[in-house]
């Protein structure tokens, strides 16, 4: 009977080091998409609302697909592939403008990243951020072609991560009749993981169009959670974002977001 028990112990020693072990695994893994420059490949399917565009407030929904896809150049330094690919339903934008569905511009960043933080635990990337006018409406496209840099920079400290992320892009060719495209984007953010992988986060996705001389500044407000469905890690998202400043024809008011992160870790 000593034995037997003695066993029984040993057993669920082992299966609590194991779930401790699993559990550290995930919140590494939630942190880890806290970093926009991760060696980790994710597929985040981004869920976003937004309404009261123009002056019948107009609706809109976009549903951005987000691969992102390190690729290691050597011992010291990887290569981060952000894409952005937004598909869109929108309402009414434009005055009355009637329905449009289908895909806007996409959005394509590189970062060159070191592997390993700087000695004060920085960590950081930097390189271009392209812009393709893929959208298949009038009413979906800027009909720019657009470059520029972008560049982030971030700590890790226990469970938080804070940090930012900006860019600037630059039309430089399309559409003569279009507008201009010259705009800043500004991420500053801040997340705190749990133990057992919740994550809250905060940020603003600001963006200010140096053309028009405007804000958008939407307050977004999220949690996250991290799970695994037969070894395939899963993250799932919701938040509520609020318009703290926007352009004329823009957004206001409150919208919303929701996620699902498929991660593939190396």
């Amino acid at each position: 009977m000593r034995a037997a028990a003695l066993l029984a112990a040993s057993l669920l020693g082992l299966e609590g080091t194991t779930a401790q072990v699993l559990a550290q695994d995930s919140q590494d893994l939630a942190k880890k998409l806290s970093n926009p420059v991760a060696s980790l490949i994710s597929v985040p399917l981004q869920w976003n609302y937004d309404h009261g565009f123009g002056p019948v407030d107009g609706d809109k929904v976009t549903l951005n697909i987000q691969p992102v896809i390190p690729i290691s150049l050597n011992d010291d330094w990887n290569l981060i592939s952000r894409t952005i690919l937004p598909v869109v339903w929108q309402n009414d934008i434009a005055g009355n403008s009637g329905d449009q569905f289908g895909l806007s511009d996409v959005t394509q960043s590189l970062f060159f990243s070191p592997k390993q933080p700087t000695s004060g635990g920085l960590i950081w990337g930097a390189g271009p951020v392209l812009l393709f006018p893929t959208g298949t409406d009038e009413l979906l496209s800027t009909r720019k072609f657009g470059a520029g840099p972008t560049g982030v920079v971030l700590r890790q400290s226990g469970p938080w991560t804070y940090g930012a992320l900006v860019n600037h892009i630059w039309s430089f060719a399309g559409q003569g009749s279009r507008s201009d495209v010259n705009s800043t984007f500004l991420q500053p953010f801040v997340t705190y993981t749990t133990d057992d992988a919740w994550t809250f986060a905060l940020n603003t996705e600001s963006t200010y169009d140096w053309t028009s001389n405007e804000w958008s500044v939407p307050i977004n407000a999220m949690v996250s959670k991290l799970v695994t469905f037969d070894q395939q890690p899963v993250s799932f998202q919701l938040g509520v974002r609020y318009y703290a400043a926007s352009s004329d024809n823009g957004p206001e008011g409150f919208g919303a977001r929701a996620a699902v992160t498929f991660l593939f870790p190396k």
